[in-house]
């Protein structure tokens, strides 16, 4: 334990408390990017700033709840409800898919509330 500390140290890695490397947060800069645009653009008459940091908290706040692999599965059901269609059906049709629908608007009302995010404007 002592060379893998000593290692850690030399190389600058962080450590939890409990002397195992922490947990690297997984989710890509352009997907938070990606992220905190379209949570600006839902609130646009917000102060731009406001609500850039904001948005930021969301995502980082989403980001410690969830690895990446699942929120990209819960965003994209989510964002899919809106296709038309056959395809649109599909999704619509699910239960799966609706389960995690929900369980993606629970933890984005959850981080919204936490960052003090109100609901999207009307556009």
């Amino acid at each position: 334990m002592k060379k893998i500390f000593r290692l850690f140290c030399l190389l600058g890695l962080p450590m939890a408390a409990h002397g195992a490397p922490q947990r690297a947060n997984d989710f890509p800069t352009v997907d938070r990017v990606l992220y905190v645009q379209e949570c600006i653009a839902a609130h646009p008459d917000a102060g731009r700033f406001e609500m850039t940091n904001k948005c930021s908290c969301a995502v980082d706040a989403i980001a410690k709840e969830i690895k990446y692999s699942e929120y990209v599965d819960l965003s994209t059901a989510a964002k899919a409800t809106t296709i038309g269609g056959e395809r649109g059906g599909y999704i619509r049709d699910s239960e799966k898919l609706q389960a995690d629908i929900k369980r993606y608007k629970a933890l984005q009302a959850k981080v919204n509330n936490g960052c003090f995010i109100g609901p999207p404007t009307a556009r």
